[in-house]
């Protein structure tokens, strides 16, 4: 079993933020210290490679420049500016974030439980948003920072191998330093984006690989996750939502599709034996306020349209 670690008792900090200072990525979010920006980035980072974001992130914020921007569009214009990015609930949640704000005061909250319950938040965000616009000296847990703390602080027998979250989390805040803790929770990140990896950790460039429990353990590749979504002829029913989204995305401003064009637009081969299908996969997405659907009086018919 994994032997929980002694708090602070791993020097690990002079090394890491020394590797930090020459190594960290120069990421655009990391320039700025505006609420809204840092929360937009977390946002977009969810689920989302950071090369995607890198290129959607000056995008968006060219067409919403503040929170009060963002709260003032119809939700049709954020989602054609989320495009590119997946995950469409996001930009859902962040418009209705913005509104929630803009009617109480106009500035978001300060504290962790406030954070929390606005649409999209969780403990994640709320953390990183407090540590890195408002410099608040709390811990911020990623799966990347989880991974480095399982690793370094515990004996993890495999590459796979992680500790539960609630551990990682209270290890993470004991061991937060007294100063710089905006820099140590940047750097445990990168060293687990660029060196401590999921599958192929580089041992041998790693700053801390010296003070690392697991090491002996990290020599193998850990296998490759399966991952079983919702799919439809074999092609994952988030696809066929992001085509869906794309061809209302280019529909004229108040306009709308039939549904079986829709069809044929996103569904290789699509025949009236799909329509079933395609109607539950729509009234879904309405239901998570991504488009508007009109019943067009057939048993599956309708007429869709990005949401306003």
């Amino acid at each position: 079993m994994p032997h929980a670690p002694e708090p602070g008792a791993v020097p690990v900090a002079g090394s890491l933020l020394r590797w930090y200072r020459r190594h960290g990525r120069a990421l655009p979010w990391r320039a700025t210290r505006d609420p809204y920006r840092i929360l937009l980035s977390e946002i977009m980072l969810q689920q989302t490679q950071v090369q995607r974001a890198l290129a959607a992130y000056p995008r968006f914020l060219r067409r919403f420049p503040s929170l009060r921007s963002l709260a003032r569009a119809p939700l049709r214009d954020v989602l054609i500016a989320w495009r590119g990015m997946g995950y469409n609930n996001r930009a859902v949640r962040l418009h209705a974030l913005a509104r929630h704000v803009r009617a109480n005061g106009g500035r978001l909250p300060r504290t962790v439980p406030e954070l929390q319950a606005l649409p999209g938040i969780g403990r994640y965000t709320a953390h990183a948003v407090l540590a890195f616009a408002f410099g608040h000296h709390l811990p911020v847990v990623d799966v990347n920072v989880r991974r480095v703390l399982s690793r370094l602080f515990w004996t993890m027998p495999s590459p796979s191998a992680l500790q539960p979250e609630a551990a990682v989390w209270e290890h993470a805040a004991a061991l937060l330093p007294r100063k710089r803790a905006y820099d140590w929770n940047q750097a445990l990140m990168d060293l687990g984006a660029l060196v401590c990896t999921a599958r192929r950790p580089r041992c041998t460039e790693c700053p801390v690989a010296a003070l690392c429990r697991s090491r002996p353990h990290m020599d193998r590749a850990a296998p490759v996750p399966v991952k079983r979504e919702p799919s439809f002829r074999g092609v994952p029913r988030r696809i066929y939502r992001g085509r869906i989204l794309e061809a209302l995305r280019a529909l004229p401003p108040g306009t709308s599709m039939a549904s079986h064009e829709l069809g044929r637009r996103v569904i290789r081969g699509f025949s009236a034996r799909n329509a079933r299908w395609l109607d539950s996969l729509l009234q879904a997405m309405a239901r998570d306020g991504l488009l508007q659907l009109k019943r067009d009086g057939s048993p599956h018919g309708a007429r869709a349209r990005l949401a306003s």
